[in-house]
């Protein structure tokens, strides 16, 4: 017997500009009286939501942001590394991936700023899932959502868009 996998949207494109806007808002509202913060994006649909996030950013605030991308294959998580490579010491940096679902991705983006000082570490996610198996935790969530272990959520982007989310 041949099952039919169903989506169901979770986010349009509207939608997560409002969830996109609303997190800027509090990010800058948590790092006000600060001149920079660093906007790290795991590498691919989390790249995405970091530049939506610090265009949001641009728009509300006077911090001076810096958008880079945090490196690493997601099946084997040995190697992380930082592009372009910035200054870390004393920031602030909020760390962007479009789903946190056990914390395992988030818990290795941290590896390339534990030898450094950074001044504060935050988490920022479109979705987040309530699988937790590491120990983090969002600081930043658009949509939470509960889960069974089988569904799966997909963000999907067509250039700098995001244009929705989805569960299978």
């Amino acid at each position: 017997m041949n099952s039919v996998q169903t989506r169901t949207a979770i986010l349009d494109e509207e939608a997560v500009k409002r969830k996109v806007k609303r997190m800027a808002l509090e990010v800058a509202e948590q790092h006000a009286g600060e001149k920079e913060l660093i906007i790290a994006g795991i590498v691919g649909n989390g790249e995405t939501v970091a530049r939506c996030m610090a265009e949001e950013l641009k728009k509300i605030s006077a911090l001076e942001i810096q958008v880079i991308t945090i490196q690493l294959n997601k099946r084997a998580l040995a190697a992380v590394t930082l592009t372009p490579t910035v200054e870390i010491q004393d920031k602030h940096i909020v760390i962007v991936d479009d789903v946190a679902n056990t914390g395992k991705t988030m818990f290795y983006a941290l590896k390339p700023f534990l030898n450094f000082s950074p001044k504060k570490i935050q988490t920022l996610a479109l979705v987040e899932r309530s699988h937790k198996m590491f120990p983090i935790q969002t600081d930043y969530t658009g949509l939470s959502i509960a889960t069974t272990l089988q569904e799966h959520i997909t963000v999907e982007t067509e250039g700098e868009r995001i244009t929705g989310a989805w569960l299978y």
